[in-house]
C-alpha cells in the first residue's frame, strides 16, 4: 500500500467535509455521515465478526472537532455524543479507496432492513 501520511486534513463545516491529502497525491473527501457509519469504535464495528451495529439516521451528523491522536491518528467528536474511535492514518485511507463499495455495501444493508435514509427537512417534508 502507498504512504498512508496525511500531508493535509481540513473539515468544512458547511458541507460536512472531511477532506484528508495523502504523501502519495491521493486525496478524499469523506462525508461526516460516512465517518460516523463507519466509525473503528467498538461501539460501531463491535469486538468479533458479526457484532457490528448498523447505524441508522446519520444523515445530518456533523464533526464537532477534529483533534491528533499522537502522529498517527485523528479523533472525530460528532454531534450525536459519538466521540469514541479513533481515525488512524491507515483506516482513513482504507475508507478512501473503498468508499464506493463501502458505501453501497452499508446502502445495501439499510435497504435489507427496509430503513430509508432521509436528511431532517426531508423528514419533516413528510
Amino acid at each position: 500500500m502507498s504512504n498512508q501520511t496525511p500531508t493535509e486534513i481540513r473539515y468544512d463545516k458547511a458541507s460536512r467535509t472531511l477532506t484528508v491529502s495523502y504523501e502519495d497525491g491521493k486525496s478524499w473527501e469523506y462525508s461526516a455521515e460516512y465517518l460516523r457509519v463507519f466509525s473503528p469504535s467498538a461501539e460501531v464495528r463491535g469486538h468479533a465478526p458479526g457484532d457490528e451495529v448498523l447505524q441508522v439516521g446519520k444523515e445530518d451528523v456533523v464533526i464537532e472537532k477534529v483533534d491528533p491522536v499522537g502522529r498517527y491518528a485523528v479523533s472525530l467528536k460528532f454531534d450525536d455524543g459519538h466521540d469514541s474511535g479513533i481515525y488512524s492514518w491507515e483506516w482513513l485511507y482504507t475508507l478512501g479507496e473503498n468508499m464506493e463499495a463501502y458505501w453501497q455495501d452499508y446502502l445495501s444493508r439499510l435497504e435489507a432492513e427496509g430503513i430509508e435514509r432521509m436528511t431532517t427537512s426531508e423528514r419533516l417534508a413528510t
